[in-house]
């Protein structure tokens, strides 16, 4: 009996030591994708900050161009130019996105990433015009992918108020949309009244566009297409537009107070070679999404 509950004690001392299932699966990755994620992922090194350097000149030189193409004058004249540059950059970026995914051991993760679906939709737009001819102008998505600016140069002081901002908006996220919700009944509302005091023989011929209506006196953005012609109508106007004027300081008043409350949390600019995300804490060791090593080496 004493001999059994010590084999059972030494079982429990061996699932106690057993390593968890891919607890460092960045250290197992050959030798040669580690160096691939440090050149493509990471601006700590000269080789990766010269790879990103190039990447970002690429992508707004390729932005240039769709901007270009747009300019008949410039079309009609060098128009089989840009179509080259562009497959030319298209080729490109499709093969840095592909040494991507190579780069991470869990590639399906940086695929749904906003990075790699920005990354993604850079390249679809030139392969979706060969379909939709007008869909190639879709390219100037890639502007997005700038974004990589403050990743490349350190600029840490943006990434930590673009973090900071960002935080604010998700736990403002329910009275913003409580708010939306009041905002749409009240358009609701004041489309339908200003249907009835007007009617179609003023332009307001159904309730959806007098819905329009509200909603574009309510911004107070009045494009004038619509206007009430009665008394009445002109004073729910301008109820309407005095309405507009203090629901505009109401997200604003949201989001601020969000701000003020939020803490700052320093954040670097370390990418996880498991799974290729960024946002990490400044004193992060395991990557927040996979649980990978950040830096085994």
């Amino acid at each position: 009996m004493k001999q059994t509950d010590q084999n059972r004690g030494g079982g429990s001392v061996s699932r106690r030591r057993r390593k968890p299932r891919d607890s460092r699966p960045s250290e197992y990755a050959p030798r040669w994708q580690q160096r691939l994620h440090e050149i493509i992922f990471e601006a700590d090194t000269p080789e990766g900050k010269a790879f990103d350097v190039a990447l970002l000149i690429s992508i707004a030189a390729s932005v240039i161009v769709v901007m270009l193409e747009t300019v008949p004058a410039l079309y009609a004249r060098y128009g089989q130019l840009f179509l080259l540059v562009e497959w030319a950059f298209t080729i490109l970026f499709t093969i840095e996105y592909v040494l991507r995914l190579i780069a991470v051991r869990r590639s399906i993760m940086y695929a749904l990433s906003f990075y790699g679906l920005v990354d993604l939709l850079a390249v679809l737009p030139t392969y979706l015009g060969l379909i939709f001819p007008a869909g190639h102008y879709l390219m100037v998505v890639r502007a997005l992918r700038l974004l990589r600016v403050f990743r490349v140069f350190k600029l840490g002081e943006y990434l930590e108020e673009a973090d900071l901002l960002l935080r604010a908006l998700i736990a403002s996220r329910r009275k913003i949309s409580v708010f939306l919700l009041t905002v749409l009944m009240l358009v609701v509302i004041i489309g339908t009244s200003i249907y009835v005091i007007e009617g179609p023989q003023y332009g307001f011929t159904d309730i959806p566009t007098s819905m329009y209506w509200a909603i574009v006196t309510l911004t107070t953005v009045g494009y004038g297409d619509l206007a009430p012609a009665t008394p009445l109508g002109k004073a729910l106007a301008s109820l309407v537009m005095l309405i507009g004027y203090s629901i505009i300081a109401v997200p604003t008043g949201i989001v601020s107070a969000e701000l003020a409350r939020t803490a700052r949390l320093p954040v670097t600019t370390q990418s996880c070679p498991n799974c290729g995300r960024e946002d990490h804490d400044s004193d992060a060791t395991y990557c927040k999404f996979c649980g990978a090593e950040l830096n085994p080496n």
